[in-house]
C-alpha cells in the first residue's frame, strides 16, 4: 500500500503536467498581484534607498553573501521562531511539504502511466503528506495564537487560516485518495476523493492572494534586508535593551 504513484492513472481524466503548470503560473501571478496591491515591492525598494542613505559603513560582496547565508541558515532551521513547538510544527510543514511537492512532479512529469515509478517516490510522498498533515494539526488545533492565547475555539476561521487550512485538507483527502486506489481500485467514491483532492488544491495555489502563501516569499527578504542593515549601521529597530525598557515601562 502507498507504494504505487498515485497519479500514474488519472491523465486521462486530468492532464495533471498540464495542471501543475497551471497552478505554478497561478502562484506566479498571484504573488506579483499580491505585491502591487499591498505594495510590497515599492515598499522593499524604498526601504532600500534610506538604509543605503544612512549606512554608516559600506558592505563589502563578501560580507553581503555571508549575510544572504546566514538568512537561508536561519530559514532552514526556522530561527525565528522561539519557542520549540512552534519551531518543530514549522518545519515539519515545510520540509513535509518540500518533499511532497517535489515528488509529485517527480511522478508527474518523469514517470507517466507507461512507465514504472521507483518505490521510493510514493514513499516519500506519502512521509511527505504525513509530514504536513503532523505539523499542520499541531499548529491549527493548539500553536495558533488565537486559540493558544486568545481562547478561541480551534474550529474558529480566519483570513489568517487559509492557508494553513487548504493545505491540510488537500494533503488529507490525497491520502484518503491514494488509499482507495490502492485498496479497492477506481471505484466511484475513489473518483469523488480526487475531485475533492483537486478542488482544495486548486484553492491553496489560486487564494495567493488572500492567504499567506506570499508570506513565504517575503519572510526570507525581511530578514535578508534587516541583516543588512544592522551590519551596515542603519537599522532603525530598538536595541535588546531599549525594547525591554520600553516593554517593562
Amino acid at each position: 500500500m502507498f507504494t504505487n504513484n498515485p497519479f500514474a492513472a488519472v491523465g486521462d481524466l486530468l492532464p495533471m503536467q498540464g495542471y501543475i503548470i497551471l497552478m505554478t503560473l497561478a502562484v506566479l501571478v498571484g504573488t506579483v498581484f499580491d505585491m502591487v496591491h499591498k505594495g510590497s515591492g515599492t515598499f522593499f525598494s524604498q526601504r532600500r534607498k534610506r538604509s543605503q542613505a544612512a549606512a554608516l559603513r559600506h558592505l563589502g560582496g563578501g560580507e553581503t553573501a555571508a549575510l544572504a547565508l546566514a538568512t537561508i541558515a536561519e530559514a532552514a532551521v526556522s530561527g525565528e521562531f522561539c519557542k520549540w513547538p512552534r519551531r518543530i510544527s514549522h518545519l515539519l510543514m515545510m520540509y513535509g511539504f518540500l518533499l511532497y511537492l517535489i515528488t509529485t512532479v517527480v511522478m508527474v512529469f518523469a514517470y507517466p502511466a507507461s512507465a514504472p515509478t521507483p518505490t521510493i517516490l510514493s514513499t516519500l510522498w506519502t512521509i511527505g503528506a504525513l509530514m504536513i498533515l503532523t505539523g499542520g494539526l499541531w499548529f491549527f488545533f493548539f500553536l495558533r495564537v488565537n486559540v493558544a492565547y486568545d481562547g478561541a475555539s480551534p474550529f474558529h476561521l480566519g483570513h489568517a487560516d487559509l492557508f494553513v487550512g487548504s493545505l491540510i485538507v488537500s494533503v488529507a483527502f490525497a491520502l484518503l485518495w491514494h488509499y482507495m486506489q490502492t485498496t479497492v481500485g477506481y471505484t466511484a467514491a475513489t473518483w469523488i476523493l480526487f475531485g475533492i483532492y483537486i478542488f482544495f488544491t486548486t484553492l491553496l495555489f489560486v487564494s495567493v492572494p488572500w492567504s499567506k502563501f506570499a508570506h513565504m516569499f517575503f519572510k526570507p527578504a525581511v530578514a535578508f534586508q534587516r541583516r543588512v542593515e544592522d551590519a551596515s549601521g542603519c537599522s532603525d529597530l530598538p536595541s535588546p535593551s531599549t525594547e525591554n525598557y520600553i516593554i517593562r515601562s
